[in-house]
């Protein structure tokens, strides 16, 4: 036989009409499927074997424990435990592919797909992966259409699928069709279908090669069961009307992308059952009227549903020049995978309800990508801001400057004062106070145009800043020979005066506080240096003398402080913060707050001089990255409904981890008053542990929650955050005591760490400071 006879007989055997299109599965549990491989293998049809079951499996096991890091020993235990004992060879499907003679040994079914679409979440939620998956979706015209299908099938957009087309792969075709040169001549519904099951072999194709007719297309949609979604890509103009008035009448939606500007059209009628065909374009004409039309007599109806106003440049010559320069309608290869991306991202959501219109969209690379469309790019941020940044930073931690011994109370004194009592904390650096002079008396209020936020439950962190800021001002006013008497609270009918400080020559003893003088006179001189720290620390164990004098201090201000040292405590405290971090960040009130403070930048942080300034997190690149995505609550959304977020517990753990100790400052009473007189105890405990070297950073907002939830009945929050927290107390209360007859005032973590390079900003005083009496008395 010469070779050119035995090219030739090999030739019409492949070129055979029934050229295979679907993989054979055997599982080695079957005695019978068994038998029928070996049979097969002995036969010699089998090429090549591909067997990465175990590397599978591994797979599998660490895909569905992202945060599981097993060596290998313990890799290679938890597949063999995975397996049951059974040998891998009988574990899973063997996917024979009699076109490429591959034996493939692969997952079964559930654990495939599980693991193939793995890397879909969270684009893809599971539950909405399980509701895809069942879909079954009807594609006609495999041009266009293949690459659509083949993509759906590779996002996991229907599992089972029907496929429609009389013509076969010409080289022509390549130009824009995902095939081999080898694959010329082949039915484009087995190449289509062959592709598809080389992803997954677990799915459910049906085809069509002969194409659609008015005798089989109800069968194409509706035979063992009605299709979800059809997919129509044909170039006859017929079947493409015909088709649609099938589906209309079955009530199922239809999508068609053009390959002209990115043109996609959806019709709905699986909602709108009376909706005009090709959206009413041909309106009155059926498909019965365009059977018989030549294809030139077919052109004014393609262009009555192409309806192009504004053609792309390239569009009239192509059809105006089809029977003259060239044989067919053009198509390019980057069209055919836009509108496959373009029917898939559509089908997807279509199909999970997240998109319900009928219409026609554009998504035209031309329009979006062309000269004078650059986005606008936010860059670095540049060494002048950098350095304008660090003089910021000098400026807020500048020397304030006592009043000058002996100087009258007149305005310069008053604001001298004022400036010191401004340093104070503030939840979220709010700065929620306004001062009043008169004379020799100064009214500390809070700042009605502020409004409260959730964590300003009753409005007790105002309280808590604006006795802070008195007691800034008692230790400076003492230091400069005045004494200062302080009332809480002195007008029932004013509750926005929170304090009336009253100054006199000397020190005459008289404070509502109660505190003896003292140590108060040497904690004015770090005033200016008492700062947020929130670098990580050394986990260096907190030294004796430095909690008992912490203790004393909030003793002698009649305020009670509970301290966590031992590690296993910490570590608990951390979750749990870290829990309540998770819950502030993914509620839509709590992130409107908090990131409200937020300031992004050098402009910003200037411009207002209160907030948090992103730069005192001291966070590195990474964190900064997903403290910035995370500003945008349309980010978080979908994060939340999927019940995810985990991530955002991460930096309270680490920072507690890395402390030396955390406390829980409290004071009896849960009144406005408890809060503004423990206000001056916080003050005096921070300024204290400034004085002993050590790093202070609050993480209160748990406290204030579990506050609303407690006492306000959780008002505002909604009732799996208010379940969230009320289980949050409960573990708290298991390392630090819970007394429900006294405010929590602050939790504060305690370490050894460097000074931070950047402080926050404070208004000027002159922004919170009014003269509405005599300069002196």
């Amino acid at each position: 036989m010469s070779l050119e006879t035995l090219i030739g007989s090999l030739t019409a055997a492949t070129a055979a009409e029934d050229a295979p299109l679907r993989p054979t599965l055997y599982s080695l549990d079957d005695p019978a499927q068994r038998t029928a491989l070996g049979a097969l293998v002995e036969r010699g049809e089998v090429a090549a074997v591909r067997d990465a079951l175990a590397e599978q499996v591994a797979e599998l096991l660490t895909a569905r424990r992202p945060d599981w890091s097993p060596d290998p020993d313990e890799l290679a235990a938890a597949v063999e435990a995975h397996l049951g004992g059974r040998p891998a060879s009988a574990y899973g499907s063997w996917a024979w592919y009699p076109w490429s003679r591959q034996l493939v040994h692969v997952l079964p079914r559930d654990e495939y797909r599980e693991l193939r679409q793995s890397r879909n979440r969270y684009k893809i939620t599971a539950k909405e992966q399980e509701l895809l998956t069942g879909r079954t979706i009807a594609v006609i015209g495999l041009s266009v259409g293949a690459a659509s299908a083949v993509t759906l099938a590779q996002e996991g957009v229907g599992s089972r699928f029907r496929l429609a087309d009389f013509d076969r792969l010409s080289l022509s075709n390549l130009n824009r069709l995902r095939a081999s040169v080898a694959d010329v001549g082949l039915p484009k519904v087995v190449i289509a279908a062959r592709q598809m099951y080389e992803i997954d072999p677990h799915l459910d194709i049906e085809v069509w090669p002969k194409g659609l007719t008015e005798e089989n297309v109800d069968a194409f949609l509706t035979g063992g069961g009605r299709a979800d979604l059809l997919v129509e890509e044909c170039d006859d103009l017929y079947i493409k009307v015909y088709a649609r008035e099938r589906a209309r009448a079955h009530r199922i939606p239809v999508l068609m992308e053009t390959n002209e500007r990115g043109m996609l059209d959806v019709e709905r009628f699986d909602r709108e059952p009376h909706r005009p065909l090709l959206h009413g374009l041909l309106s009155g004409v059926a498909a019965a009227d365009l059977k018989t039309l030549s294809t030139r007599e077919k052109v004014p109806y393609v262009l009555r549903i192409l309806d192009q106003e504004r053609p792309s440049e390239r569009f009239v010559p192509s059809l105006v020049e089809i029977g003259q320069t060239i044989s067919s309608w053009p198509q390019l290869a980057s069209g055919v995978a836009l509108g496959a991306a373009l029917v898939t991202d559509t089908a997807r959501r279509l199909l999970l309800g997240t998109f319900t219109a009928s219409g026609r969209y554009f998504v035209d690379p031309a329009e979006l990508v062309r000269d004078g469309m650059e986005t606008i790019l936010r860059s670095e941020e540049p060494p002048p801001a950098r350095a304008a940044r660090e003089v910021a930073a000098q400026e807020a931690a500048a020397p304030l400057r006592l009043p000058e011994a002996g100087r009258p109370l007149d305005e310069e004194t008053v604001r001298r004062l004022v400036s010191y009592g401004i340093q104070a904390p503030s939840g979220g650096n709010v700065q929620p106070w306004r001062f009043v002079s008169r004379g020799r008396v100064l009214e500390c209020r809070i700042d009605d145009d502020l409004a409260p936020t959730l964590l300003d439950f009753e409005r007790s962190g105002s309280h808590l800043a604006i006795g802070a800021a008195v007691e800034n001002i008692d230790l400076a006013a003492r230091a400069a020979g005045w004494a200062c008497r302080a009332r809480v609270f002195p007008d029932p009918a004013d509750p926005g005066l929170v304090f009336e400080l009253s100054f006199t020559d000397g020190d005459d003893g008289d404070d509502e506080a109660g505190a003896a003088d003292g140590p108060r006179v040497p904690l004015a001189r770090w005033i200016g240096r008492r700062t947020t720290n929130r670098a990580p620390g050394t986990d260096t164990p907190l030294a004796g003398p430095d909690a008992d004098a912490l203790t004393r201090c909030a003793q002698e201000s009649e305020a009670l402080l509970d301290l966590v040292t031992e590690r296993d405590g910490l570590e608990e405290a951390g979750r749990i913060l870290g829990a309540g971090d998770r819950l502030r960040i993914m509620s839509p009130a709590l992130h409107r707050d908090m990131m409200a403070e937020m300031r992004w930048d050098e402009e910003e942080v200037r411009r207002t001089r209160d907030g948090i300034d992103v730069a005192t997190l001291q966070l590195d690149r990474t964190d900064l990255a997903c403290i910035s995505i995370a500003r945008h609550w349309p980010n978080l959304a979908f994060i939340r409904r999927i019940g995810g977020g985990a991530s955002f517990e991460e930096g309270a753990r680490k920072l507690v981890a890395a402390s030396s100790a955390i406390g829980v400052l409290s004071i009896p009473g849960t009144t406005p008053d408890a809060y503004a007189r423990g206000g001056r105890a916080l003050q005096r405990l921070w300024l204290t542990a400034a004085s002993r070297g050590l790093a202070v950073q609050p993480l209160t907002a748990l406290l204030y929650l579990l506050a609303r939830v407690e006492r306000g009945g959780g008002a505002g929050l909604d009732p799996e955050e208010i379940a969230t927290l009320q289980a949050l107390r409960t573990r708290l209360a298991k390392i630090l005591p819970h007394r429900p007859d006294n405010a929590e005032l602050i939790l504060v973590r305690l370490s050894y760490a460097p000074p931070p390079a950047v402080r926050s900003l404070r208004r000027d005083v002159r922004s919170c400071l009014r003269f509405a009496g005599p300069e002196g008395a």
